[in-house]
């Protein structure tokens, strides 16, 4: 492997690290209700790229991570009536798993906010953070939202 694609898969794992951090700081806030605030500086202190029980755990980019959490707190009305908008009559955000809303919640800004990043691959990030989180066919489930939803708010992106 070349030192440039070392590099590349580095700054893909650390954003990759970033959102998985991201998920977790929002479902802890949803937990204990802190601010978006105090959790992140949780996280900056005592989780991403710190040693916990003898194990070093990998830098994750603070710039992303930093900005997904209280970009989704600052926009979460926004974000909930998009995501209520798409999910069936059955469901609302509010009958949905606490890390289901947070790895949802989390993504929809993103898709809002972040331009900088194709909406086919913050689909393919949260639905494989979703697999890291649920066994069942909540990844379809996280899928088919995200989808719905990126053709809305990123329908340049899409060619149908």
């Amino acid at each position: 492997m070349s030192y440039k694609s070392e590099k590349r898969g580095d700054k893909h794992s650390r954003r990759t690290l970033a959102r998985l951090n991201a998920v977790q700081a929002y479902y802890q806030k949803s937990m204990d209700d802190s601010s978006a605030g105090e959790v992140v500086d949780q996280f900056m202190a005592h989780r991403i790229g710190a040693e916990i029980d003898g194990l070093q755990f990998k830098d994750a980019d603070k710039n992303l991570f930093k900005d997904l959490v209280i970009g989704t707190d600052e926009r979460l009305v926004e974000i909930d009536e998009k995501i209520n908008a798409v999910l069936d009559k059955e469901r609302s955000m509010e009958k949905l798993d606490l890390i289901m809303q947070a790895c949802l919640r989390v993504a929809v800004y993103e898709l809002l906010a972040r331009i900088d990043t194709k909406a086919v691959v913050i689909i393919t990030e949260y639905v494989g953070l979703a697999r890291t989180f649920f066994t069942g066919k909540e990844p379809t489930f996280v899928n088919g939202v995200l989808d719905r939803l990126a053709r809305e708010i990123r329908e340049g992106e899409f060619s149908d």
